[in-house]
């Protein structure tokens, strides 16, 4: 039998329509399977976590059928309470599956604790000043003594305590500076 005769054969049409009829029932209840087990069509919205603490963020979440992962906290923000959600991927209204992970960042319970730097007794103010805004402190109050050395930083204080080289303190600490008048002691 040559293959011409073959493709045109009763038997070659019957076994290709069985086989287009198959694959068309495969597709089909395989769609239907994935409808299924998919949940096809069935969302969960994202509640607002902002503002709130990781406890009730984990409730509201839960309540949702949702996965909460945190990540790691960022720079401390005074305007959110300690330990609350600052951040959350996706963002809150968005429609999402079941089990679907929210990840948050947490506000951490405070500045970040800086090193007072070296170097910075005996230079001027002028040099100081912008190491220590450069680190996140604040300068406060200016305090002249007699001393040769005119706007040379002298000492730094911390409410009342003398800092030095290797100190620890709070982002946005207030530094207050003794400095030299120019004038002999």
């Amino acid at each position: 039998m040559s293959i011409i005769k073959f493709l045109t054969s009763k038997t070659f049409f019957t076994q290709l329509l069985l086989a287009i009829v198959a694959l068309v029932l495969i597709c089909f209840f395989m769609l239907k399977w994935l409808n299924i087990s998919t949940n096809h069509g069935d969302f969960e919205t994202v509640p607002e976590l902002k503002g709130k603490s990781i406890s009730v963020a984990q409730i509201e979440l839960e309540d949702n059928n949702l996965v909460m992962k945190i990540q790691d906290s960022a720079n401390y923000n005074p305007d959110y309470p300690k330990f609350s959600v600052i951040e959350q991927e996706p963002p809150s209204g968005t429609k999402v599956k079941e089990n679907r992970k929210i990840y948050i960042t947490l506000n951490p319970s405070g500045y970040r604790k800086m090193n007072i730097p070296e170097g910075l007794i005996d230079k001027t103010f002028r040099q100081v000043k912008p190491n220590l805004e450069a680190l996140g402190f604040k300068i406060g109050k200016i305090t002249y003594v007699d001393n040769l050395g005119k706007d040379m930083v002298l000492k730094l204080t911390h409410k009342g305590k003398t800092i030095k080289a290797g100190d620890k303190l709070a982002r946005t600490s207030v530094i207050d500076l003794v400095l030299g008048n120019g004038n002999r002691p």
